[in-house]
């Protein structure tokens, strides 16, 4: 490693793309110039990220579209060691030919800036791929946000949402939205949060703000990824992710009259800032169910 320089080249073989993204991380990250020990920690680290995309993104390209240009690329490199700390990164990887979450439908920031300004900010084209239409020229989605209407009444959305006249379709009219980008203030803290969701978005922040509101810790991971559950008039039914109820809650409930339904998969991507004003301390949160980042700078 001593004076070093790395030099990549771009290979047809997937066993050379690996490689050559590996070289070109590690030098990036100048790991030649620490001592024994970061030094090994970051080429495992480095493996960890360049097998991760093995798993996402090759195949033969006589029948997958291969994006060496990118994969191959220092900006590339850059980007895949920016998150780089002294202690190891999680394996979290999508079933192999599976979908990733990424830019489904509905995306949320949370921000707090060093004057106190925030926003909170849920940005949607509704369902999956929106209306399906690309604007010339453009490579932007557009949505199919007209589904928040009520097309016909006690007729359900996408969603499952039912509605009645005073959500029709007229024009110059804004149709129902269950976006809740929200701030939390008390005496002693400010809370910037929101999440995508579909109909559940509601009470996925009802949650959290009472989640928030009664954790003296003021533990954000907790808050982000509590188990959740949802009842949205119809269907009538309680939709609760694996966890959220214990067999001894979930009886009791039945008991009372209530219709479950576990998911087999979580749902929402949840994201927030806290801002401790009695400390000045600021910290943020980041849903593990979902792709997204936290940082305090």
């Amino acid at each position: 490693y001593r004076g070093a320089r790395f030099v990549s080249a771009s290979l047809p073989s997937s066993g050379g793309i690996v490689l050559s993204q590996m070289l070109n991380m590690l030098q990036a990250s100048e790991a030649w110039q620490q001592d024994r020990i970061t030094r090994t920690h970051i080429i495992v680290e480095v493996m960890r990220r360049a097998y991760r995309d093995r798993a996402l993104y090759l195949g033969d390209s006589d029948f997958v579209r291969v994006d060496q240009s990118k994969l191959l690329s220092p900006q590339y490199a850059q980007q895949q060691i920016n998150d780089l700390a002294e202690h190891a990164t999680t394996s979290a990887l999508p079933n192999p030919g599976s979908t990733s979450k990424e830019g489904e439908n509905t995306t949320h920031f949370s921000i707090i800036d060093d004057q106190g300004n925030r926003v909170a900010a849920t940005l949607s084209i509704n369902y999956p791929f929106g209306s399906g239409f690309v604007s010339a020229g453009t490579g932007v989605l557009l949505n199919n946000e007209m589904d928040d209407f009520v097309s016909k009444p006690g007729s359900a959305n996408v969603y499952g949402l039912v509605g009645g006249e005073a959500n029709s379709i007229e024009p110059g009219k804004r149709p129902l939205s269950s976006m809740s980008p929200t701030f939390i203030e008390t005496d002693q803290t400010i809370a910037v949060i929101g999440t995508p969701g579909g109909s559940r978005i509601i009470t996925m922040v009802l949650l959290a703000v009472l989640e928030l509101v009664d954790n003296d810790e003021r533990d954000l991971d907790k808050v982000v990824n509590l188990p959740r559950f949802h009842h949205q008039y119809l269907p009538d039914k309680i939709t609760y992710e694996p966890g959220a109820f214990d067999g001894e809650l979930a009886t009791a409930l039945e008991n009372k009259g209530h219709a479950l339904n576990e998911r087999k998969q979580t749902y929402g991507n949840m994201h927030a800032v806290l801002w401790e004003l009695d400390r000045n301390k600021l910290s943020a949160a980041s849903d593990g169910r979902g792709e997204g980042e936290a940082r305090v700078w």
